[in-house]
């Protein structure tokens, strides 16, 4: 089996150094591995620069046939290789189904790579996913945080056990393209997963439509995404003390004092449409503060606002905006 060259494992490892603090220190990084040409192209890479400290893990959703085989297929070139390897099975709940798939994996992974003695989780995703999801923001009208898209690391807890899991992606200025050549070329014939081409799924689609676009250069949306990541925590900072400074509760009602650029008053009205519950897509969002700057009343996810005089000081009224719940329908 033919290992990547010199050349891409000195920038795999480039990359891995800006994410990972114990690159140096001899600790272990977890690869999750599908049997897909990403995934496969990030073990060989991780091997190629940390031999004998990688370890990996397959989850296997039950969702087709063949999926057992495929993780099997894994633990097989895993053996090969040397490299321990876990495969879970998990059961996916209803609902959104690649919303539920996702998180039944990474739950899945944590646990497995717990078991194999790191808190470190290398995922696959690169230039060409990050441009698809931040397209797919786009036309959604995300704000930054959902515009700067898959985050290159990311701390997450794990309940059961308790722990905190580093998840670090250094393929997002990697081409798809040259991943699969690196599977090719390392002779492997990788595992094609037919729901990656059924257009029931936004994703699907707009990869379709991706491949035709060459005018749109996946590396460089995805660097955009890279520097919006960094422009999200010096706005992030910004909303934090509009939150803390002009939002008040007062029994069941939440009151916000407006009046500040719009990126500030949609992020604070999602926190507080979250704090009661509703979860809508920031689009939807946007249109609920132009509807309360322009008419002073909108309703959302089950809160109704409107403007109304806030006596926040036993001398002072402000023009705010009042969220309450909505009331229960009447029924005859």
């Amino acid at each position: 089996m033919q290992l990547p060259s010199g050349q891409k494992v000195d920038r795999f490892r480039t990359e891995l150094e800006k994410l990972w603090i114990e690159h140096d220190e001899g600790g272990r990084l977890g690869v999750a591995v599908s049997g897909g040409p990403d995934s496969l192209a990030l073990l060989l890479l991780a091997h190629a620069a940390l031999p004998g400290r990688v370890v990996a893990a397959t989850v296997d959703h039950g969702l087709r046939p063949e999926s057992a085989g495929e993780a099997a297929f894994v633990h097989e070139l895993c053996g090969s290789l040397g490299i321990p390897h876990l495969t879970r099975r998990v059961a996916v709940a209803e609902g959104n189904l690649q919303d539920r798939a996702r998180e039944a994996r990474y739950r899945a992974l944590y646990v497995a790579f717990l078991d194999l003695g790191t808190s470190t989780l290398a995922t696959a995703h690169h230039a060409d996913d990050q441009a698809e999801t931040v397209l797919m923001r786009l036309n959604r009208g995300s704000g930054v945080a959902g515009l700067a898209g898959i985050r290159a690391l990311r701390v997450d807890t794990n309940a059961c056990p308790l722990a905190e899991v580093l998840i670090v992606r250094p393929l997002l200025e990697w081409r798809k393209q040259e991943l699969e050549q690196i599977v090719a070329e390392a002779g492997i014939e990788p595992v094609r997963d037919s729901s990656n081409a059924d257009e029931r799924f936004d994703r699907v689609r707009l990869r379709s439509a991706l491949r035709d676009a060459d005018w749109i250069d996946p590396v460089a949306v995805a660097r955009s995404a890279r520097i919006l990541q960094d422009a999200e925590r010096i706005v992030g900072r910004a909303i934090n003390q509009t939150y803390e400074e002009c939002v008040f509760r007062e029994g069941a009602a939440i009151w916000f004092h407006p009046g500040h650029p719009f990126l500030l008053e949609l992020e604070v009205v999602e926190r507080i449409l979250a704090e009661f519950g509703a979860k809508p897509r920031g689009s939807a969002v946007a249109t609920m503060v132009e509807a309360l700057r322009r008419d002073g009343a909108a309703c959302l996810g089950g809160v109704m606002a409107r403007s109304a005089w806030h006596q926040w000081q036993p001398r002072s009224q402000v023009d705010a905006w009042k969220f309450e719940r909505e009331p229960p329908r009447r029924t005859n």
